[in-house]
């Protein structure tokens, strides 16, 4: 008998050729990834530029537990559980700020260094012949111990043992190297807040969806497709194509443009469309940026960089980079049928200021809630 027709208690739901429903619908199974997953896999945090100098913070939260990213007094990105010590209220609300050299608790004043440990507590006569000195709650906030900053990218482990960060991404950190390979600088600083919306469905189907190369040309019909209408109504045009036009009309592409396009895959399960060439190829430029990349990396490798345009590319278990393009989507699970889309953009440092202009443009087109392109995918 097939093991679709089992209960959905069943642990084994995925085989070579078939997924169950329940692994994108059951509440237990989210509950499964929840507590197992997302705990043993390198989630993304953030990205050094939200937090320049010491006190520093951006909170967020890695599925269902919320984080605090902090640069701490020397200098250093730690990532503290966003919980005090004392009675586990949520120690930190704002989003982002500056806290000085101290995190102090809204409900009984418990202060703490930016590196979690504890500094000081009121009245503490009171805990005396208690056994506080050897409590957990002495020993302060809980520092995640499995932090890394690949080129400023934040990355953390919840758990303390699992796979390596280096064993975890290999070769699939290319794609996060080119895209910040792309500022004549080689850095990348983040602009303003995400892009925020929220989708009914299970996180995979999202992620998923990255690297559906073959759904654009249908679902992105009525609105990407009206794009190209109105713009074939227009010709002939003499002058430049605008940048909206630029970036909307490559969602009509054919299914032989896609398939050509090329996939690459990764151990544990990263990877990316756009081996041969994407949707971002041929964007046009007369910034002087292709000078300046020249002038920074020489003529030779600034090519090497600028010719890699990959398309999306996906970083298991939730994050997905679109380096030409230079903006980052996170898709948070809140429920197996409920998904927080975050749409982050980054400036190429030291690069012509229409590059990020059309980034923003790009964002707002396709990732806005406002987003004809976005509400496709919603729908």
């Amino acid at each position: 008998m097939s093991y679709l027709s089992e209960p959905s208690s069943v642990l084994n739901l995925v085989t070579d050729n078939e997924a169950h429903v329940d692994v994108y619908i059951d509440e237990d199974v989210f509950k499964l990834e929840t507590s197992h997953l997302f705990r043993n896999t390198w989630i993304y945090v953030g990205h050094a530029s939200q937090i320049p100098k010491k006190g520093d913070f951006y909170t967020t939260t890695i599925a269902d537990q919320p984080v605090i990213m902090v640069r701490h007094t020397d200098d250093k990105i730690v990532v503290l559980y966003n919980r005090c010590a004392h009675r586990g209220v949520q120690l930190v609300t704002e989003v982002a700020g500056n806290t000085g050299k101290t995190f102090r608790c809204p409900y009984h004043a418990w202060t703490y260094r930016t590196d979690g440990t504890l500094l000081g507590v009121p009245r503490k006569e009171g805990y005396e012949n208690t056994g506080f000195n050897d409590s957990c709650a002495s020993k302060g906030m809980t520092a995640i111990s499995n932090v890394v900053v690949h080129r400023d990218f934040v990355f953390a482990r919840l758990e303390d043992d699992g796979i390596g960060f280096d064993e975890f991404f290999g070769e699939s950190l290319s794609s996060i190297d080119n895209m910040i390979d792309r500022s004549p600088m080689g850095r990348l600083e983040v602009v303003g807040n995400p892009l925020r919306y929220m989708h009914h469905c299970n996180w995979k189907m999202l992620v998923e969806n990255q690297t559906d190369s073959f759904h654009p040309m249908i679902v992105h019909e009525s609105s990407a497709g009206v794009v190209k209408e109105i713009w074939e109504r227009m010709q002939p045009y003499n002058g430049p194509t605008p940048m909206a036009v630029e970036c909307i009309l490559p969602f009509t592409s054919s299914y032989d443009f896609m398939e050509k396009m090329g996939i690459r895959i990764w151990g544990n399960g990263h990877g990316h469309t756009g081996v041969n060439f994407s949707i971002h190829s041929d964007y046009s430029d007369d910034s002087g940026y292709f000078d300046q990349m020249n002038e920074a990396y020489g003529e030779k490798r600034a090519k090497e960089i600028l010719d890699e345009n990959r398309h999306n590319t996906v970083y298991f278990p939730n994050l997905m980079v679109k380096g030409p393009i230079q903006t980052l989507r996170l898709f948070k699970p809140i429920a197996a049928n409920k998904t927080l889309v975050e749409s982050w953009i980054f400036r190429l440092v030291g690069a012509p200021d229409y590059l990020l202009e059309r980034t923003a443009m790009y964002n707002r087109l396709i990732n806005a809630p406002t987003s004809i392109v976005g509400h496709d995918d919603t729908e």
